[in-house]
């Protein structure tokens, strides 16, 4: 493994760090991260709502600016994945996992449980579930991650720069990028990157176990947790072990498809017409009021900020904190596409998806509750999607569907992780070697087990949020440095001409 950089090694020492302290003094860990995650909600909220809306109108300039004719390579180049499977990619590796825990939950606990203005349990919390689960997860979200998945792929496949955050760089710092500030900003990547995803296994884990022990009785605790996470820590380093082209193409691909059987078993099983009038009067709402919710901060209202603090400014920075993991892995499978394809494809098409999403999944959900089907809003947010799936035709086969998903996107997203992390981890290679990949599952599964069974998670995701601004600073940076790319490429073409 003589491609090693020093930011492995730094990088896993800060790790191991952190997840002991966590897993020694668990309390403490969480009181301090709980603290520090306060104060950058409530003293950064307006920036983090500025910077979003930012990358929103950065992606629509690049849509429609000369820049979208450039083709994330050399001009001869060509996608290596068609499209379908490319949209798959984007969507396993992005927030697939999250929609299978979130999509019911998330709007039922904004229709009954903790509207953002409207009054619980009425037909305008009803509306306004759907619009803010869209907003959260929706167009914001990926022009992030296009913006950054655009400066990452420019520099490594135009201008030949190492697959690395720090390459990305060079316009603004020279030479210096090679040096020790480089080797600080891919340690951040490389650091939020691991604790990001050790988080979901444990999340993921959690899930699960919850859906087996509705299927089959299996005691949901510890020990079946870190039964399923070692289960999954072997298919997912199976499938990093066989390759980009093979196992994360193939999973993909079988996530697309059952996310689409379970959406459709839904969509039809569920009260259908509503859903149809909901994702369309609600996604309307969504596009009507964008400009208001992306802005809006509540800054006279102590409830109101609350809440932003607790969802959007918290999605925000969990978004962030997911930017070097998701991006990375976008721009990697995204060789070959246009400047304009690849900021429309990754803008346009996972919103749709998520919306529908939400659509079926929240308002079968919140009519449940409406109607007194299902007491659905005492249920935890891991058991909301099956005590929906009890109160439906079909219960048990859609269930067992929704457990493999999860698997499977579980996989996905792990195997994603340790390419990603293998590539930061080796100066950018392209072909990150299998005993890295290995190196970086195990690690990451090791953690999720560890502070899984103190009940450090909580204080796990506070740490990647915490982590989550010092990078915002880092993706700025981004952005000025591709702009300085593209007018550099722009000017040069015109000479050749």
């Amino acid at each position: 493994m003589k491609k090693l950089s020093i930011t492995f090694y730094i990088t896993i020492g800060l790790v191991i760090l952190a997840a002991g302290y966590g897993a020694l003094q668990p309390e403490s860990f969480e009181e301090i991260t709980t603290v520090i995650k306060g104060f950058v909600a409530s003293s950064f909220g307006w920036y983090y709502m500025l910077l979003m809306t930012f990358m929103l109108a950065l992606n629509i300039f690049f849509i429609f600016s000369p820049y979208g004719k450039i083709r994330l390579g050399k001009d001869t180049d060509r996608p290596q994945f068609s499209t379908v499977t490319w949209i798959s990619m984007l969507f396993s590796a992005g927030m697939g996992i999250g929609l299978v825990f979130y999509g019911a939950a998330e709007p039922l606990s904004h229709y009954a449980i903790d509207p953002a203005t409207a009054e619980p349990n009425t037909a305008a919390a009803f509306k306004e579930a759907l619009r803010q689960s869209f907003f959260h997860w929706g167009f914001h979200v990926w022009a992030m991650y296009g913006v950054v998945g655009l400066s990452l792929a420019f520099f490594q496949f135009r201008k030949d720069e190492p697959g690395l955050v720090s390459a990305t760089l060079k316009p603004i710092f020279g030479k210096k990028m090679e040096g020790p500030l480089g080797v600080l900003v891919d340690v951040l990547a490389i650091f939020a990157t691991a604790f990001g995803v050790a988080t979901s296994l444990g999340f993921g884990a959690v899930q699960i176990n919850a859906g087996l022990n509705y299927l089959f009785g299996v005691s949901i605790g510890i020990f079946p947790q870190i039964t399923i996470i070692s289960i999954i820590t072997v298919l997912f380093v199976a499938s990093a072990w066989s390759g980009l082209s093979k196992g994360i193409k193939y999973l993909s691909n079988a996530n697309l498809v059952l996310a689409l059987a379970i959406l459709g078993f839904v969509i039809v099983l569920g009260p259908t017409l509503l859903i149809f009038d909901m994702f369309t009067d609600s996604f309307g709402g969504y596009l009507a009021n964008i400009v208001q919710m992306s802005l809006r901060t509540a800054p006279l209202s102590t409830t109101n900020r609350e809440w932003l603090e607790n969802w959007t400014i918290f999605y925000w920075a969990w978004w962030i904190s997911w930017a070097p993991f998701v991006s990375m892995f976008i721009a990697r499978v995204s060789k070959g596409r246009t400047i304009k394809e690849f900021i429309t494809a990754v803008l346009v098409a996972p919103t749709l998806l998520g919306a529908l999403w939400f659509s079926a999944f929240g308002t079968t959900a919140i009519n449940m509750q409406k109607e007194g089907i299902a007491d659905l809003a005492q249920a935890s947010t891991e058991l909301t999607i099956f005590e929906m799936f009890h109160s439906m035709p079909w219960a048990t086969i859609i269930s067992v569907v929704a457990v493999v998903l999860i698997a499977c996107f579980f996989i996905t997203s792990a195997d994603s992780a340790t390419f990603v992390l293998g590539m930061l981890s080796t100066n950018g290679s392209m072909t990150p070697p299998n005993k890295v990949k290995l190196i970086w599952g195990i690690t990451l599964s090791v953690i999720a087990m560890t502070l899984l069974s103190v009940n450090g998670l909580t204080a796990l995701q506070n740490t990647i949020i915490i982590a989550a601004l010092p990078f915002s600073f880092v993706m700025l940076l981004m952005v000025a440095s591709l702009m300085m790319g593209l007018k550099k490429e722009v000017k040069q073409t015109k000479i050749k001409k």
